[in-house]
């Protein structure tokens, strides 16, 4: 063998030595569910964990060309820090049709179906919503945005976002709503 055919093996061996398989690598336990503290109770961590990360409520506009409507829309996440994994996402756009509002609401796998979802702003009227299919990223439901809820997102201090686990037990994701009404301003 030539010098270069030797270092050519040599190096080809170093890079699989010191490349680490992931067929060998430990699996990761899925994250706990995350639970609202009862009134007057500390948020534990993974509650805290799942809080949406700044900026909060953030609007976006945009278009398939130039001829085409802007669609805009405001939205607002809840991840886990330590994975980066998305909880709940929730967009609110309003259609270039109609104008009129409708809320996206982006779910984990690994929920009771048949339950569907719920929001709720503050202690206000809850609004049920249906699952309605699943993909690898998550679930999705939607609903229209009725005047009432509207009303109730732009002056409420907090969303809640509400489903099953597995297991039949409640999670519920709080999402701070103060910065939501001038966000909605820019989109409207």
């Amino acid at each position: 063998m030539t010098a270069i055919r030797i270092a050519a093996v040599f190096l080809a061996i170093a890079t699989l030595a010191c490349t680490p398989l992931s067929a060998q690598a430990p699996k990761k336990a899925a994250p706990a569910p995350v639970h609202t503290p009862a009134p007057g109770v500390s948020p534990s961590p993974e509650q805290q964990a799942a809080q949406p990360p700044a900026p909060g409520w953030i609007s976006r506009c945009s278009s398939a060309s130039r001829e085409t409507p802007l669609e805009c829309a405001v939205e607002e996440t809840a991840v886990l820090t330590k994975t980066g994994q998305l909880i709940v996402l929730v967009n609110i756009r309003v259609t270039s049709d109609t104008r009129q509002p409708v809320a996206l609401v982006q779910l984990p796998l690994g929920l009771n179906l048949p339950a569907g979802a719920k929001l709720q702003v503050d202690d206000g009227k809850v609004v049920d919503l249906q699952i309605q299919t699943c993909e690898n990223r998550g679930c999705y439901a939607n609903t229209p945005v009725s005047p009432e809820l509207l009303t109730a997102l732009k002056s409420g201090k907090q969303l809640k976002v509400a489903f099953q686990n597995l297991n039949k037990e409640i999670i519920t994701i709080p999402m701070p709503l103060a910065d939501f009404a001038a966000a909605y301003e820019k989109i409207k």
